[in-house]
């Protein structure tokens, strides 16, 4: 049978009206997330209780938290510092009470800073362009968050407290909230912007104590890890169980940060403030993000990128380079896995120049080349995922087309 015989459309799989923010999705904003709805129907599928699952791209860890609900041990890895921080968090067993202990003694601590009417000069970080985007009262308040959160000696609750002044950045920045890249908002609107800092920082801890809760009362006793290390560049993480892992539940970027999703920039901010290495360099090392010295062989993305190099020869390699990266990410994740082992790949088929580029078909075609068998394609809307309506694949002023409308769910095994 083949691959297109396997492909269908399930508008089961939509969950338009689904709450994607329950438990701990709820912790952070970040751009093209899968929803935990998907990761969900899969583990019932194909999870194995007191198995380990990898994501080898976990973002901020939507295939872990199910994981741990479910029952699997999970290990996820990403390039980026701060998406890390938040998986952590997100997957933490803190006992309720001590973060309750610091959450009352934050709120003690910003009551007493408010009756005085005077917020304490404290040490600025190095944020690049720090006055371009943020007023010096909000980096005043920033400033003195973030001592406070330095000062708490538990790793695990500094990291909660860190999730919710990461966004707290970004809201209380110059920053066009709506855009992912790093754009500031008009003069005119900057005269009247006055984010009440401590006002949003406490709202998100409330907030996220509460899917905290909720979370907890599902955790089961698992295993959790999260690693910075690179598959595309071969890296392995550094906790394999013995016999491999049961499940990958995962969903890589679409294409190069240059040119699709530009997480980096997403995150510098508040990557800056906090203080995590290596921040600025998340997109350039990213699937994609440099140039390769080798070329695809065959595979079913090869005749689309000679189409878009027939019309730009220069986004024709940065487009090889996204597939090459993604190769050798699949070459390296295969040999990790067990020998009756499951895969779901969440895939988008991004056009580049009017052209269609077929990720789900090269996903199947990659895995084939270690021993796995396709089972089935399921193609889903996409009503809910936090993407951009509109780009511009021409690069020609006010002509725009429509991005992805669907995404492609890869099951293959290995037999």
């Amino acid at each position: 049978m083949t691959v297109m015989n396997r492909k269908y459309k399930d508008e089961t799989w939509d969950f338009r009206k689904a709450d994607t923010k329950e438990y701990t999705h709820c912790f952070h904003n970040y751009p093209a997330m899968m929803i935990p709805q998907i990761a969900r129907k899969l583990l019932d599928r194909y999870g194995v209780s007191g198995g380990w699952l990898l994501d080898p791209y976990c973002g901020t860890g939507t295939s872990l938290v199910e994981a741990s609900m479910f029952g699997m041990n999970g290990v996820g890895c990403d390039i980026n510092p701060l998406v890390r921080l938040v998986a952590m968090a997100k997957t933490s067993s803190i006992p309720l009470q001590i973060l309750d202990l610091h959450l009352q003694d934050l709120d003690n601590t910003i009551f007493q800073v408010e009756f005085s009417k005077h917020v304490p000069y404290t040490s600025v970080p190095d944020v690049l362009n720090l006055d371009y985007w943020f007023s010096k009262d909000v980096t005043r308040c920033l400033s003195f968050l973030r001592d406070y959160i330095h000062a708490i000696e538990d790793e695990a609750i500094r990291n909660f407290f860190w999730v919710a002044f990461s966004e707290t950045v970004r809201e209380c920045s110059y920053t066009r909230n709506s855009e992912f890249k790093l754009y500031r908002i008009p003069a005119h609107k900057m005269v009247d912007f006055k984010p009440d800092v401590f006002g949003i920082f406490q709202s998100k801890l409330i907030r996220n104590r509460q899917g905290f809760e909720s979370y907890l009362n599902k955790r089961k006793n698992v295993e959790v890890f999260v690693s910075s290390k690179n598959t595309a560049n071969r890296e392995l993480p550094e906790n394999q169980p013995l016999g491999g892992f049961d499940l990958v539940i995962t969903s890589p970027p679409y294409g190069d940060s240059q040119t699709t999703v530009a997480y980096g920039q997403f995150s510098r901010l508040s990557a800056d403030w906090i203080g995590l290495v290596n921040s600025r360099t998340v997109d350039r090392i990213s699937m994609g993000g440099g140039k390769k010295e080798r070329k695809l062989c065959a595979s079913p993305v090869v005749e689309a990128i000679g189409e878009i190099c027939a019309v730009d020869e220069k986004r024709a390699d940065q487009v090889e380079a996204f597939y090459i990266d993604l190769e050798h990410s699949i070459n390296c994740i295969a040999p990790l896995l067990s020998k009756r082992a499951t895969i779901c790949y969440v895939v988008g088929n991004r056009r580049v120049k009017d052209v269609t580029l077929p990720t789900d078909e090269f996903v199947v075609f990659a895995f084939a080349q270690h021993g796995f068998s396709h089972r089935e394609t399921i193609v889903r809307n996409i009503p809910n995922k936090r993407m951009p309506q509109k780009n511009s694949p021409s690069n020609i002023v006010g002509k725009t087309a429509t991005t992805m409308q669907e995404e492609y769910i890869v099951i293959s095994q290995r037999l």
